[in-house]
């Protein structure tokens, strides 16, 4: 039996048609009624077949807080997801801000081996919105950096967002850019500002914060020619926005959290710091605005903002606690429940918003390929009506900061492929590929 050779018997592609995949030498090597003699096999029956995810938008917290996630506990999280690629944000410790530490956090994804991991090169040295990083030597570098993003924090200056542009269009980057205005959100605020914060006493800061800096970026991306990405929109005003630069031919992108997608301010009331988050959670007219954008396509992507973190940094009185969720593990149920489950997208869709955009926008040739002969064999399978009540204390994450906890949703991946390893299978990450086929049928 070769080691080298994977049959997935009875998929059904995209949720349409059912065939076998022969996956050989990392890639699909045929599609159809394929023999199984002399392979290892995966018996997929009932299992949705979709390219592996990509996350635009990951905290893997190293260097700096390996207490909360490492690159290799970030990995397995996201091999459980279904992901064979994720970006990693820049604003670890110390930041990525030179291209020594894209390549060490390059270095550190490889050597994990379980998921592609591109770092995130910071837009202005250490993330203070100041000077410029070294973007040309990160583009350059063995990590080849091309989305960059100081995410925790606005470029707020405008000079600065546009010296950025400029400088990443003449290598095809892309600047991923944090939208929140600092002055009309304000110091201390917590949360969405409206009726319910100011019955619980939460200082907010408003929608408006985060639309003034869409406005202005997709602005400057027209003046400059170069390309802007809009991390987690949250606002009604903000998809407006971005519906409107697209229709003027503005090369503008655009990604959505999961639980931007569910979730809503309601649940602030009981002041579970769980639930702080940054952009925060919104009304819900917003969450229906975000659905339908991501539907029609003005909202390009699902990512994560997995954002671990330690306890003691998270139990806390909810305007003292750290902001962020995690993310990797659920993506996909929760898009799957929410866009599938209300008929906005189907699995083409969903493989579209969570895979093949992720990747063009990214610029990952490698994923993101639809199912075809002579593709990269990096595929998830899905259980599309296995139901899953999320335990926090089962996520391979270090953290537990988990706002599904309790939850059931919709979907659940069985099996992860990346260049035709399997790295995930039925709840169990496989960093290694010997004794594997102990675990297939």
């Amino acid at each position: 039996m070769s080691l080298d050779k994977l049959v997935i018997k009875g998929a059904s592609l995209l949720g349409e048609k059912t065939a076998d995949l022969l996956v050989e030498g990392g890639v699909i090597r045929e599609i159809g009624k394929v023999s199984d003699k002399d392979a290892r096999v995966i018996d997929a029956d009932g299992l949705v077949a979709l390219p592996g995810l990509v996350d635009l938008h990951t905290h893997l917290r190293e260097p700096g807080r390996e207490d909360a996630e490492t690159i290799l506990t970030g990995s397995r999280a996201a091999a459980v997801g279904g992901f064979t690629a994720v970006l990693a944000m820049a604003n670890t410790n110390p930041v990525t801000d030179t291209a020594e530490n894209a390549e060490r956090v390059h270095d550190l994804g490889r050597a994990a081996g379980i998921v592609d991991v591109h770092p995130v090169g910071a837009v202005t040295r250490a993330l203070a919105g100041v000077e410029l990083a070294e973007l040309g030597l990160m583009a350059r570098s063995r990590a080849k950096v091309r989305v960059f993003s100081d995410d925790g924090k606005c470029v707020a200056d405008p000079r600065v967002m546009r010296r950025a542009l400029e400088y990443v269009k003449a290598f095809g980057g892309v600047i991923s850019q944090h939208s929140q205005d600092p002055d009309l959100a304000g110091g201390g605020a917590c949360c969405h500002e409206g009726e319910l914060s100011g019955r619980l006493g939460l200082p907010g800061w408003p929608g408006i914060a985060e639309e003034v800096v869409v406005a202005r970026d997709v602005m400057l991306a027209r003046h400059t020619g170069s390309r802007v990405h809009v991390a987690h929109v949250s606002t009604a005003g903000s998809v407006e926005v971005i519906r409107w630069a697209k229709a003027q031919g503005i090369d503008v992108t655009a990604e959505v959290t999961p639980h931007h997608l569910l979730l809503t301010t309601d649940l602030l009331a009981g002041y579970d710091p769980t639930f702080k988050v940054n952009p925060p959670l919104r009304p819900a007219e917003d969450v229906e605005a975000l659905r339908a954008a991501l539907a029609d396509g003005t909202i390009d992507a699902v990512a994560t903002d997995h954002a671990p973190h330690a306890r003691h940094d998270k139990e806390h009185a909810f305007v003292d606690a750290a902001f962020g969720m995690l993310g990797l593990e659920t993506a996909l149920p929760v898009v799957n429940t929410v866009m599938r489950g209300n008929e906005l997208l189907d699995w083409a869709g969903i493989a579209r918003v969570m895979a093949t955009n992720p990747s063009r926008i990214a610029g990952l040739d490698d994923q993101g390929h639809a199912l075809e002969v002579d593709a990269p064999a990096n595929l998830t399978l899905i259980d599309p009506d296995a139901q899953v009540t999320v335990d926090r204390d089962t996520s391979v994450s270090l953290s537990r900061n988990n706002p599904w906890h309790g939850r059931t949703l919709t979907g659940v991946v069985q099996a992860t492929l990346l260049r035709g390893t399997v790295t995930h299978l039925n709840g169990t990450v496989l960093e290694a590929r010997m004794n594997m086929e102990s675990r297939l049928v």
